[in-house]
């Protein structure tokens, strides 16, 4: 298990720092402004559903069908056929009616700024089928238990946006945008390219190939495991989706504030993310399929054996990771940001979203460990009510947050609506299997130490004083 929580860490890590280093040049070379506004706008919904698809939902759904189904290369090829045909659709129409999608992504902007925003939006959807289809066969990668080249694969786009940066640097800001908008594309066509390769290598091209030639004939074998599998995804879908549709919807209010907002929120999220993906999600997708095997085998007591395992790795690494966060906000903002056009009241304001982006660290980061029990379960319908319910939750505290508290109180409504989450996700998880998780000596030792680390922390903060 550890093996490939570390495999999936290590990767992830190398893709973040990479982020970071895409993020430190972005904020320079156009710090936070319109321009930033207009380019995270026109990658965010193809990054949302990226998120969507890649860290959880489809491969949930699609790994124990697969492993379910008698004739795996025609059910493959017909999912890959039907999923990809839908979203190239979707990509068409949008680059046909750039105006009307930039509009239903932005609402807040004016119509000169829309209009200016509208070729992004549509050059940046060509990631969004080139995405489904990395996240297709990283599944079957998973599925012979080969991790290495999805869990590195995100450094190409990241290596491909640092290289528009580049290559556009003391260009305009409009052509600057136009090649972070291109590098988007040529970073997906990189993580396709070397998904292939290690498809090829592993000697399952043909797997995925073979069923294309038949799917016309023999459609009619699948019909009912097809249909179980489209049940069973859309809730599976919705149910992950809960932290992407808030940030999203983040950025569509936060389009009503000061410009510079959406870059703020993007930035403060970017932080944000990276524990949440090197910890929670990492452990995430290592774990399912072996939590699964063993309910479905019925013995709950080594799937539960496991959790506990995983929960306090979690809870160790996410609780010095919020303590950090918090409280060195301003540092961390400060030491990646603010230099080039990110200027000191950028960096505060950003770090006030940040720390309100923070607290809902834990209860985020421990949802999706719990998440894969009621998954393994096929309880696919009770995360999709409790997905829904911590929208709800979240639109509520977000209409009633933003104007009092402006983009932070965005970030804030976001966090409680994880904690709402967390809650009704233990109910669904057992509240009786979660206490038992809690009686352990370790709940003394991350209190403990969790003190300690707060004391460090404080003493490091006043010595950072000294120089920033």
């Amino acid at each position: 298990m550890f093996k490939a929580i570390f495999t999936n860490t290590f990767g992830i890590l190398v893709s973040r720092v990479l982020g970071f280093l895409r993020d430190l040049m972005t904020a320079s070379v156009l710090g936070a402004n319109i321009y930033s506004d207009i380019f995270f706008i026109a990658f965010k919904l193809p990054n949302l559903f990226r998120r969507i698809f890649a860290e959880g939902a489809f491969t949930q759904v699609f790994i124990p069908a697969f492993a379910r189904s008698i004739h795996k290369s025609l059910f493959s090829a017909y999912i890959f056929s039907l999923f990809l045909s839908i979203i190239l659709t979707i990509t068409l129409l949008v680059n046909l009616f750039p105006h009307l999608a930039t509009k239903l992504i932005a609402v807040g902007f004016d119509e000169q700024t829309i209009a200016i925003a509208e070729p992004f939006v549509a050059i940046n959807f060509w990631y969004l089928p080139l995405i489904f289809a990395v996240t297709f066969l990283s599944a079957l990668l998973q599925y012979k238990h080969h991790f290495t080249t999805s869990a590195f694969s995100t450094a190409l786009l990241n290596l491909a946006l640092i290289g528009a940066l580049y290559l556009s640097e003391g260009s305009s800001e409009q052509e600057i945008v136009y090649a972070l908008s291109w590098g988007v594309v040529v970073g997906g066509v990189l993580q396709l390219l070397v998904h292939f390769i290690a498809l090829r290598n592993l000697g399952i091209t043909r797997l995925f190939l073979g069923g294309f030639g038949y799917l016309k004939l023999k459609a009619h074998k699948i019909k009912r495991e097809t249909k179980k599998f489209q049940k069973e995804f859309f809730p599976a879908m919705w149910g992950n989706s809960t932290a992407q549709v808030s940030a999203f919807l983040d950025t569509l209010l936060a389009s009503f504030l000061a410009a510079g907002s959406i870059s703020y929120l993007y930035y403060a999220n970017r932080i944000f993310q990276l524990p949440l993906a090197l910890f929670a999600i990492a452990t995430s997708i290592a774990l399912f399929p072996r939590v699964s095997r063993y309910l479905k085998n019925g013995d709950e007591k080594k799937a539960l054996t496991y959790m506990t395992k995983a929960f306090w790795f979690l809870a160790f690494l996410l609780g010095a990771s919020t303590l950090a966060g918090v409280i060195l906000a301003h540092e961390i903002t400060w030491l990646l940001f603010e230099r080039g056009a990110f200027s000191a009241e950028d960096t505060a304001k950003t770090t006030l979203v940040l720390q309100m982006y923070m607290i809902g660290l834990i209860p985020f980061g421990l949802q999706k460990l719990l998440l894969l029990w009621v998954y393994a379960k096929q309880m696919q319908l009770r995360a999709a009510k409790i997905a829904t319910f911590s929208l709800l939750t979240y639109i509520v505290f977000a209409l009633g947050l933003i104007a009092p508290y402006g983009v932070a109180g965005l970030a804030l409504a976001s966090t409680l609506s994880g904690f709402v989450g967390f809650i009704l996700t233990i109910r669904a998880f057992g509240t009786a299997n979660f206490f038992a998780i809690l009686r352990s000596k370790l709940a003394l030792y991350l209190i403990g130490g969790a003190l300690l680390l707060t004391y460090l922390l404080l003493i490091l903060k006043d010595f950072l004083h000294v120089y920033i």
